[in-house]
């Protein structure tokens, strides 16, 4: 039963409730949000840890004329609830339901549109300096939590925020250690006191008083800096300009409201610190919040079941075995991560060669770099990353490796659709980006053993290689267990037919196959986008009336225009059609079924193939 919550339909309802209301709020929220989510799957125990902190802001700015700045959106299910989106729960991450994270067509409330991390303090100054320029009151405030707080980009906004005359409120959601025993009454009742007009005003007139003063000035500000210091870790938020406030208990609302109130009415850059648990009220997320942040369907009383043992091998298991097979066989082996490392399948070699493991946080751009000095001394690193994360770090792939020449191994995991996390995750752009840097190799496996076989290949070359595969599991061959490698640049012929030739890459083999079958085409698995087989391509083109290039990538400057660019330097007038992903955002939804509706499926590309013939014809 949900009987406050029932009465919520925008922000504006629950400012209606008395704080005596909250708690009983937050409790039916949190038991919604559990169900719900059990139901559909998502974002769970970092959801449960903002329940309060939630509530609080709603109740405390006035949205959405105040703006609340969530960042990656792992923590916003509570904020989607409380903007009428309650009933729209019941169809989360699924095709034409909302999306998991913050979006801006989706609802006003949803101030900034996000899936990656970090971004949430640059995009609230630029709010907050916008609302000062425009003359308006409003407040901005940006939620970012500690593994966020990782990236360059969010000291970057701060060390810019702190400089400029702007009314922004960072609220730093730290989820990474419990309360401590100084977060009680005592850090309560100084986070009001110094987050108070009065503390403010004094403090604001002591500076007025003693700036004809300069040492008494000097050695006050040292006096409060040492004070504040004794309670508070802020000194390096004040620093860099901000008004440090906390650390206080997130779950605490008679805490949060105060304070939030107080930070309301300042003026200028204000830091709130608050400390929560991840999984809040579920033991279950609260003993083991890694294993319940990102859930399937399950039952909330018997909690996640080991999933069933299956025949199949997912792409990210693949490169979990070779990872730690090679690293065996070769010392010189590194492993890096950017705070992806079950995502990416670095546990077992995090356990296994601990000292050669590294997880450099949610900081893409230093992954790289940090990748280029180990290579520069004659290591050999990989990188493994999700295609979608690679692209925050594109400068230093160019500058500090490609152009370097260092043999560096990219594990490009999710390329091409990923299902439920939509747009923001899908890897629809690496094939592009990838193929037009210099000194790039790029191959794209097609099934589980191939993509083995590709890593090992990788690793054996002297310069920066790229191996992308996609999310979940192929179609179930034999892996051999060995390091053996592949001729670079070769495809190969895995259907010979007539008229036309389907050129396949990647994930897209297995539909072309099929498709094949239904048009009597020759299949080719092309294996790789750069360098491409010349040789192959120009044997197909003298050999058949049409080529067809078939790719789970964005179709604008992919392995298709590799294909393109071959043919007319050969000189070759083959009609060449290209099939990939449109040229547009793709949202969330079941991946087979996404890819039927663009025409990726087999129907699909038989389809396309009966048109492209009969305009030719």
């Amino acid at each position: 039963m949900t009987p406050l919550l029932d009465t919520i339909q925008s922000p504006a309802d629950l400012r209606l409730l008395s704080p005596h209301q909250l708690p009983q709020l937050a409790d039916e929220l949190r038991q919604f949000l559990l169900e719900s989510v059990a139901k559909t799957g998502g974002h769970l125990s970092s959801n449960l840890g903002t329940i309060e902190l939630t509530i609080a802001l709603h109740y405390v700015f006035n949205t959405p004329e105040d703006r609340l700045v969530w960042d990656v959106g792992h923590q916003t299910y509570a904020h989607k609830v409380l903007t009428g989106r309650r009933e729209g729960m019941a169809r989360l991450r699924m095709y034409q339901g909302i999306s998991g994270f913050p979006k801006r067509t989706e609802s006003i409330y949803d101030t900034f549109g996000v899936g990656h991390s970090s971004t949430s303090i640059s995009a609230a100054l630029g709010m907050a300096v916008a609302a000062r320029n425009k003359g308006e009151e409003r407040r901005v405030a940006a939620i970012i939590g500690d593994g966020a707080m990782s990236a360059g980009q969010a000291f970057e906004a701060l060390n810019n925020g702190g400089t400029l005359d702007a009314n922004l409120l960072v609220i730093l959601n730290d989820n990474d250690m419990s309360i401590s025993p100084p977060v009680g009454a005592l850090n309560k009742y100084l986070a009001r006191l110094l987050s108070g007009r009065t503390f403010n005003a004094a403090r604001r007139a002591g500076g007025k008083v003693l700036s004809v003063m300069p040492s008494m000035r000097e050695f006050a500000s040292r006096v409060e800096e040492h004070v504040k210091g004794m309670i508070s870790p802020g000194t390096l938020f004040e620093e860099l300009g901000f008004n440090y406030i906390g650390p206080i208990n997130g779950h605490d609302l008679e805490a949060l409201i105060p304070t939030l109130q107080n930070l309301r009415r300042l003026q200028g850059p204000q830091f709130l610190h608050v400390i929560t648990q991840k999984g809040q009220g579920y033991k279950l997320a609260e003993t083991d919040p890694v294993l319940y942040h990102g859930v399937s369907k399950f039952d909330t009383t018997c909690g996640i079941k080991p999933a069933k043992s299956s025949s199949k091998l997912t792409y990210t298991q693949v490169f979990s075995d070779w990872l730690c097979d090679q690293a065996a066989s070769d010392s010189r082996l590194m492993g890096i991560t950017p705070a992806m490392r079950e995502g990416s399948g670095l546990l077992r070699f995090s356990q296994e060669f601990p000292d050669r493991y590294f997880d450099v946080g949610i900081a893409e751009q230093h992954a790289l770099t940090f990748a280029a000095g180990l290579a520069c001394e004659g290591m050999k690193p990989v990188v493994a990353i999700y295609s979608t994360f690679l692209q925050r770090a594109y400068d230093q792939l160019i500058h500090d490796i490609a152009l370097q020449n260092l043999p560096i191994v990219f594990a490009i995991d999710r390329g091409g659709l990923v299902g439920a996390d939509g747009a923001t995750h899908n890897g629809a752009f690496d094939l592009s980006y990838l193929t037009c840097i210099p000194n790039m190799v790029v191959m794209t496996p097609s099934d589980e053993d191939e993509c083995r076989k590709m890593l090992s290949t990788a690793f054996a070359i002297d310069g920066p290689v790229a191996v992308r595969y996609p999310r979940g599991s192929g179609s179930g061959v034999p892996i051999q267990p060995d390091l053996s490698t592949l001729a670079i640049g070769k495809g190969e012929v895995k259907r010979q037919g007539k008229r036309t030739a389907l050129l396949a890459f990647g994930s897209m083999l297995t539909p072309a196959l099929a498709a094949g079958d239904l048009l009597d085409a020759t299949v080719v698995n092309m294996r790789f986008v750069k360098p491409i087989d010349h040789e192959l391509i120009h044997s197909l083109a003298l050999s058949h009336d049409l080529l067809v290039s078939i790719e789970e990538n964005t179709i604008i400057g992919g392995a298709g225009a590799e294909v393109s660019r071959i043919l007319e330097e050969s000189g070759l007038r083959v009609p060449h059609l290209r099939l990939g992903l449109p040229d547009h955002f793709i949202d969330q939804g079941d991946s087979a079924a996404l890819l039927s509706k663009i025409g990726l499926d087999p129907a699909g590309i038989a389809s396309s193939v009966c048109e492209k013939r009969a305009a030719n014809s």
